[in-house]
């Protein structure tokens, strides 16, 4: 299992989850209007579904059913990050 950020972080886009996250696997660019996390990265902690303002993080095997595109969009932006 690994967290996913869903649609709600469109154009919020708070870095709450960033500063707790003790693996930084959650990131942006000012190209993005969300942050995304690195399935790969991701140690499965939870410390960032309390801190975000708009529950916009969810387990992957629990994301709402209009929102499960994200997992991939999350996976995406990995894929093609700038410097990785």
């Amino acid at each position: 299992m690994t967290y996913v950020i869903g649609q709600p972080c469109i154009g919020v886009k708070d870095a709450a989850c960033v500063e707790v996250c003790p693996v930084d696997c959650i990131h942006s660019d000012e190209n993005e209007s969300m942050y995304f996390i690195d399935p790969e990265e991701c140690i499965d902690c939870g410390a960032c579904l309390p801190v975000c303002p708009v529950e916009a993080i969810f387990p992957d095997n629990d994301i709402p059913e209009d929102q499960e595109n994200f997992i991939e969009i999350n996976a995406e932006y990995y894929k093609r990050r700038p410097g990785d």
